[in-house]
């Protein structure tokens, strides 16, 4: 069974979420969600939410019932979900990939979910990124998910383009990176016929993006 990756994700104001659309229009952050992703074959699935009832219930979209029950500030609202409906729970749910988490903010969503394998995850981000028009991938583990934030780090290696990935192994397999250097620009550009310029280019960009990953900053 493979370990699977643990991705974080925000999609600004996604069409379709009735989420998104209760966060934005009662203007309220929802961090306390029960549901679980709709199945491909499935008709469809109920989510209940955590939400303050001081504002006004008018200003809730149609697709959210409630409140359901109260709890002093606090209710539960509840909507169905159908598997028609063009959010990030339905798109997750036709992958079969189990929701960790979910976080609202300003119509904002945030979404943690896991991921079966690396392919898998670059065939959702995709299908995010048809379907919203602001995805932000904030962070990618690889389990075990124990230990310091640092020590979790997951390394996109799908930033690299090609030719930046065939430029990184090359001067790796003829030791680039070891003291002392097993070969210089020049050498690894004759092996490649490219220009070393080219070469040290590439070197740059491909430790940069992964760099950024390492050291959690913006590549």
């Amino acid at each position: 069974m493979s370990s699977g990756i643990r991705a974080t994700v925000a999609v600004t104001t996604p069409e379709g979420c009735p989420l998104a659309e209760f966060s934005r229009a009662v203007e309220t952050s929802i961090t306390q969600v029960s549901t679980s992703s709709a199945r491909a074959d499935d008709v469809g699935n109920t989510t209940e939410f955590l939400a303050p009832t001081a504002r006004a219930t008018d200003a809730q979209p149609d697709s959210v019932r409630g409140p359901i029950f109260s709890y002093g500030d606090t209710a539960i609202y509840r909507f169905e979900h159908d598997t028609d409906t063009t959010c990030p729970c339905t798109c997750l749910g036709s992958y079969g990939c189990p929701i960790h988490r979910y976080d609202v903010e300003d119509g904002t969503l945030t979404v943690v979910f896991h991921a079966e394998t690396f392919d898998q995850l670059q065939s959702i981000m995709a299908d995010f990124r048809d379907q919203f028009d602001a995805v932000d991938v904030q962070q990618l583990l690889r389990p075990p998910l124990k230990g310091t934030p640092k020590e979790r780090v997951f390394v996109n290696r799908g930033k690299l383009t090609d030719r930046q990935e065939e430029v990184l192994e090359t001067a790796f397999d003829m030791g680039y990176f070891e003291r002392p250097k097993g070969a210089n620009a020049t050498e690894i550009a004759a092996t490649l016929d490219i220009a070393p310029s080219t070469v040290t280019e590439h070197l740059v960009a491909a430790q940069r993006k992964l760099l950024g990953d390492v050291l959690g900053r913006d590549s």
